[in-house]
């Protein structure tokens, strides 16, 4: 940071108040404290007329520094809310320059200015609040209300969503858009403003927006009951909506005083710091530990993908989308064909949907390339293999693309549980062999497990996280294992899930109750979305794998249900039938009366007593396995950081967000409370279930996770 984090400077008749805090001008401290002072100083200044404020560098303001949260105001520093009141309650207009990112604190700044211009291109603003567990703290509840109405604050605020610049002038966010300098289009519009003899227009003053709303009382009762559907469990959306009530039924200074309490509590909320935990572990995933800063990421000019199925499909789309030209080659001319009308469609989907112009699907598409000749893909920087789930298979193509494809190409694999290893010494070049492993639909979901090899280089490691991150997805670097962090997780969990129904649940409980934790989907219907028949096929091979080597059928406790549904033919959504039903054209999953009479069945044939099983028990049998499970990999090494498997999870499993993901959420409740009932587990159950040495030490000692 500068000698000065705001300056003040004139431009004639109008005092530009410059926020200079890098690398976001957050608004710490030091800032208020200075912006506070300088605002205080033009407004004193009989030669101002006006007061511009604007940020130095990529944007206004990325809003408040988060780090503060939960800690007590500095005393020679004012709170957000004060400083806003000064430019509010100020005697000279000033206009709010905004370019980048306003966001939160930043957008509740400029909304206590009087006026608000925008830069035309590469500029959001949005207060996100919520994804932090809390809500707006500095008037955003009451100002925006006020500024656009009632029920598109609402909408902006319990989603947290940053809109575009153009879309915050048809809202009446900001007053005018610039092209060109922000700065001096913001100084142009105070003087206008000056000329015209215009004063400020407070927004705290302002009540016309909130009429609707108050003329239909129903209307926050019913967001109200829309939120508890859509944020099941989250606290803090429908704390916004508490907050915007009190618009409609106090007085400004009395809701204010609303939402600061609010903000408050929410702030030390553990679903607050959980979501706080989240927000920093995304960006501490993106750090290798060993890999130094110099190490340079290749630049990736054109892509290829080998293999145009479903995730193949949609990995050349996250090509297209990040403006990487990109080859797919398949097998077979029908294959080809196949694979890219399955992008078509993906495309027009979108443009249906409006979420893309049709222009804008013609320039990805254009992009796009395919063949089915290997020839064609020698010139890619950087190929994935994205191919069936056969080690056999995997290692004839690598040493097929090591042929034809340049020496200083990276070669990835797809592979959602494969030795990398093993696949890499199909090559001359193990140090430029990686997995990515993209999570399915892979042009939706952001999460790439990046798995390095013993042998996968510094620069292979850099290039490919950084091209993770230029695909829009968020990079995890993970160790080689049978199916790495996520899925080796994911067993542990399915297989409990498996135990329970025969035990004496049914799919729907199960399901339910992961559910009611805060999971999209519970284990059974995602196995539906997933296909039954991929799980299948992996089990089988694995099956076959044992017995070429001599090696006897695993010993452990296994549940057969999920191979009997499978060869009954019922996939899952595809087919219309797996573990529960799907009317035609529906997603909805129905009960089965077939499937409920298989799993008595099976509980019949393995001499097991049915017995009621409580929610509580299939939270703590799915969740604490899978916790255990994820010591095991902190301890080896296969995961650089506790808080890197909670990015797994949060991002490709759908772990609850509000709850921080698997590690932080069991530091939360206590490991000793975990390592317990593991202990009870084991001592009934033995298989899988022996607690984690890692968790044993922990738990003994009063650790957690996070500071391993």
């Amino acid at each position: 940071m500068g000698a000065e984090p705001v300056t003040r400077t004139g431009r004639g008749r109008i005092a530009l108040v410059m926020i200079d805090n890098p690398p976001v001008n957050s608004l710490g401290a030091a800032v208020r404290r200075a912006l506070d002072r300088e605002v205080a100083a033009a407004l004193d200044d009989p030669n101002t007329a006006a007061i511009v404020i604007a940020g130095k560098g990529r944007m206004l303001s990325g809003g408040a520094d988060i780090r503060e949260f939960g800690k007590p105001p500095p005393a020679d520093a004012p709170i957000l809310p004060q400083v806003i009141d000064r430019i509010e309650r100020g005697t000279k207009p000033v206009v709010a320059a905004i370019h980048g990112t306003a966001a939160g604190g930043a957008l509740e700044l400029a909304l206590g200015a009087h006026y608000r211009v925008a830069a035309t291109e590469n500029t959001r603003v949005g207060l996100p609040e919520v994804t932090l567990g809390i809500v707006p703290g500095a008037g955003g509840t009451q100002r925006l209300p006020r500024t656009i109405g009632v029920k598109p604050a609402l909408e902006m605020m319990t989603s947290g969503e940053l809109i575009a610049s153009k879309r915050a002038l048809a809202l009446g966010i900001v007053d005018a858009l610039v092209e060109g300098d922000v700065v001096d289009g913001a100084v142009r519009f105070a003087e206008r403003l000056v000329a015209e003899g215009k004063g400020p227009r407070r927004t705290r003053e302002r009540e016309d927006k909130l009429a609707e709303a108050r003329a239909n009382p129903n209307l926050v009762a019913e967001f109200r009951q829309q939120i508890k559907r859509s944020a099941r469990g989250q606290e803090s959306p429908g704390a916004v909506v508490d907050c915007v009530e009190a618009a409609l039924t106090k007085t400004f200074d009395e809701a204010l005083a609303f939402e600061r309490a609010t903000f408050q509590r929410l702030v030390g909320s553990d679903q607050a710091k959980a979501l706080r935990h989240a927000f920093f572990a995304e960006r501490e995933a993106a750090r290798v530990k060993d890999l130094p800063e110099d190490i340079p990421a290749a630049p990736v000019g054109r892509a290829a993908v080998m293999g145009c199925g479903t995730m193949g499909a949609g990995i050349a789309i996250c090509f297209a989308n990040a403006d990487i030209p990109v080859r797919v080659l398949e097998s077979s001319p029908e294959l080809l064909d196949k694979g890219l009308a399955r992008i078509r469609q993906t495309y027009a989907g979108m443009v249906e949907r409006k979420r893309l112009s049709q222009d804008e699907m013609d320039k990805r598409m254009a992009l796009v390339a395919g063949t089915t000749a290997m020839a064609d893909i020698a010139d890619a920087d950087f190929v994935i293999e994205a191919i069936f789930e056969d080690m056999a298979l995997k290692k004839e193509v690598f040493r097929k693309l090591d042929a034809a494809c340049r020496p200083a190409a990276i070669l990835a694999t797809n592979t959602s549980s494969l030795d990398v290893n093993e696949i890499a010494a199909a090559t001359r070049r193990p140090d430029r062999v990686i997995g990515t492993h993209f999570f399915s639909p892979a042009n939706i979901m952001r999460l790439v497990e990046t798995v390095r090899g013993k042998a996968t280089s510094r620069e292979t490691i850099a290039t490919s996280m950084a091209l993770a991150k230029k695909l829009g997805k968020v990079g995890v670097l993970v160790g080689v294992c049978d199916s790495f962090v996520g899925n080796r997780m994911y067993y542990a969990y399915g297989r409990q899930a498996d135990f329970l129904i025969e035990e004496g649940a049914l799919p729907q409980q199960v399901d339910k109750a992961i559910q009611d934790f805060g999971f999209p989907m519970g284990p059974f219907a995602t196995r539906d979305l997933a296909g039954i028949d991929v799980g299948y096929r992996i089990r089988q091979q694995r099956a076959a794998q044992r017995k070429a080597q001599g090696l006897p059928p695993d010993p452990r406790r296994y549940s057969p249900i999920a191979d009997r549904i499978a060869e009954m033919g019922r996939y899952g959504q595809k087919t219309g039938q797996g573990w529960y039903r799907y009317e035609k054209g529906a997603r909805a999953p129905v009960p089965d009366p077939e499937i409920e009479k298989l799993i008595v069945a099976v509980s019949q044939e393995k001499g097991i007593q049915r017995r009621p099983v409580t929610d509580q028990e299939i939270i703590e049998r799915c969740l604490y396995p899978l916790v255990n499970e994820g010591a095991k990999i902190l301890e080896e090494g296969i995961a650089q950081r506790a808080s890197d498997i909670d990015v797994v999870w949060l991002y490709g499993y759908g772990f609850p967000r509000w709850r921080g993901g698997p590690m932080f959420w069991a530091d939360q409740i206590g490991l000793a409370k975990v390592y317990d009932a593991m202990c009870r587990l084991y001592e009934r159950d033995r298989d899988w279930l022996e607690p984690a040495p890692l968790l044993a030490r922990l738990a003994k000692s009063g650790g957690k996770f996070a500071e391993v």
